[in-house]
């Protein structure tokens, strides 16, 4: 697997909020100054970088002057609408010296949970990969609400690893990598130098995030299974470490590895497996549940328990076992009401329940995917 990093074609590299900001102290230009020459040297090897940069938060509160990160809406996008422009200039002023321009790109998860969005995006970012370009995607905070938030820059990593298809994806932090115990407060942590994306046993070792961003070790974590389903390695490591980009790519063992441990899914499902809101609750019994998992079958009527949430026809919904876990998400062919009149019933009830019959299928299997 070293091979993604060494010899793969397209990176996304995410930097954090406090590697950029120096912890708080405004944005640290010396240090964005190497990642930039070291990226500068990948995209001028062939390799293609997109850049996922947090800190417009962090340095919008540096210019204002505020010393906490403020809890309310409002007053969070008018800190990224100031920080924005400045994180955005001094890309563009350390990259030009490189002969390579930036290309700002916000996105919010309306755009990657709408599919003609999330297909107009991929096309975009490919055709920035192919020019002296380096794009720069960040979390559109200014506009973002609750409703619509990613909820951390990691995860915008990987659902931006899955959209361009990226061989690696390079989350930058200021720890050293994943520990087995918290390394700030236990001397005694060891660094993992590689696991499975999808091993539980790491979720466990990962801890919260810093005063000024909103991700930690956890959402790094969820972020390497997110990026494996298109089969991206995730790297977490030391934004301080000399050279660390370029050391990455030579070989060297730093950070952690979290390698891919499936198939890559196709990109539709990839595209399903992104959306992080969904529409509503299909509840299915265990023998539905064991023929989506083990035989790939699609959802039927019958093995639907119970319906929640108000949807429509062709939007997102998780499907729950009877425990409450969510086992997959998919599209589906009924809207709540429909769906809720025809749970539990086989295919021949569903036109007499309903006077018609759309689909054999509440969801079909090309519309789901397993979580």
């Amino acid at each position: 697997m070293a091979s993604s990093i060494t010899h793969g074609q397209r990176w996304v590299v995410k930097i954090g909020s406090a590697l950029l900001t120096n912890d708080g102290a405004g944005l640290d230009a010396t240090r964005i100054a190497s990642w930039v020459q070291q990226m500068a040297e990948l995209k001028q090897a062939g390799i293609d970088i997109v850049l996922v940069s947090s800190g417009a938060v962090a340095a919008g509160m540096a210019r204002l002057g505020w010393q906490e990160r403020p809890e309310s809406m409002e007053l969070l996008q008018a800190a990224a609408a100031v920080g924005q422009t400045q994180l955005v200039q001094t890309y563009e002023a350390l990259f030009e010296q490189y002969q390579l321009h930036t290309a700002q790109v916000l996105l919010t998860h309306d755009d990657l949970a709408d599919r003609k969005r999330y297909l107009n995006a991929r096309n975009t970012l490919r055709a920035l990969q192919a020019m002296p370009i380096i794009p720069i995607v960040n979390e559109n905070d200014t506009v973002v609400t609750d409703e619509i938030r990613f909820g951390d820059n990691d995860t915008l990593g990987a659902l931006v690893a899955n959209l361009v298809e990226a061989d690696a994806l390079i989350l930058l932090t200021d720890q050293d990598g994943l520990y087995d115990a918290d390394p700030r407060s236990n001397p005694n942590a060891q660094l993992i130098p590689q696991a499975q994306a999808n091993d539980p046993a790491i979720v466990a070792v990962a801890g919260g995030g810093g005063k000024l961003g909103r991700g930690g070790m956890a959402t790094k974590v969820r972020a390497a299974r997110l990026a494996a389903r298109s089969g991206a390695m995730t790297v977490i490591a030391g934004g301080r470490i000399d050279d660390v980009l370029l050391r990455l790519r030579a070989g060297e063992s730093l950070g952690t590895r979290l390698v891919p441990d499936m198939e890559p899914i196709a990109a539709r499902k990839q595209w399903l497996a992104g959306h992080l809101q969904t529409k509503g609750d299909v509840i299915i019994d265990d023998g539905a549940a064991a023929a989506l998992i083990k035989k790939g079958k699609s959802l039927l009527p019958v093995g639907v328990v119970s319906i929640s949430g108000h949807f429509q026809r062709g939007e997102c919904v998780s499907v729950k076992n009877t425990q409450g876990a969510v086992i997959a998400r998919g599209l589906v062919n009924y809207d709540a009401l429909e769906a809720s009149k025809v749970c539990g019933q086989h295919s021949d009830q569903v036109q007499q329940s309903l006077g018609y019959i759309a689909e054999l299928e509440l969801i079909h299997r090309d519309n789901l995917v397993l979580l």
